[in-house]
């Protein structure tokens, strides 16, 4: 690669880095659980989050994930922008399995050849729940099947996300539109 294609590159990756704000989590750990593929897909909703650039005012938020005809997963992630009820935004993207991780780490596309890393961090043996990571700490997501768990229930996956060594400070509860 080129010296000026390599500073670039490097550039680039420096700038993202930066706009991803602080790490929750120096030292995140590998997935828990092998992911069985077949029981992931389907429809999440985002309980909590670290904030960041790309989900800024976004409320009500799903993630969909079916598999494509090239073996990739089609991701589907949806957003109401400023309140639950708030006008729809979509982004379209494609996810590959990592191989040799159990199906727990993905990497994940919504544009071009860019694909960024998406662990299953830890889930629920019935595929309930989910925590979602990447290797910097610097993103966090609490995945439900139930768009409104009880606090109890939330309680415990603020719990199991801070176990997992993550600041709990950092999360952002998302407000999902009335069932």
């Amino acid at each position: 690669m080129s010296s000026i294609r390599h500073l670039a590159l490097s550039a680039a990756l420096a700038a993202l880095s930066a706009c991803a704000g602080p790490s929750g989590n120096t030292s995140v750990p590998p997935p828990a659980k092998p992911v069985d593929l077949d029981h992931y897909l389907g429809r999440w909703y985002e309980l909590a989050r670290y904030e960041n650039r790309f989900e800024t005012g976004c409320e009500g938020v799903t993630a969909d994930y079916a598999m494509r005809p090239d073996g990739m997963v089609r991701v589907l992630n949806s957003c109401r922008q400023g309140s639950p009820g708030g006008p729809l935004k979509t982004a379209e993207g494609r996810a590959k399995v990592v191989p040799g991780a159990g199906g727990a780490k993905l990497r994940v596309a919504f544009f071009g050849p860019f694909f960024a890393d998406y662990w299953v961090l830890d889930r629920a043996d019935d595929y309930s729940w989910s925590i979602v990571g990447e290797p910097s700490g610097r993103y966090l997501w609490i995945l439900s099947r139930d768009a409104a768990p009880d606090e109890a229930a939330m309680a415990a996956h603020i719990a199991r996300v801070k176990a997992l060594g993550y600041d709990t400070a950092l999360l952002r509860r998302v407000r999902q539109p009335p069932a």
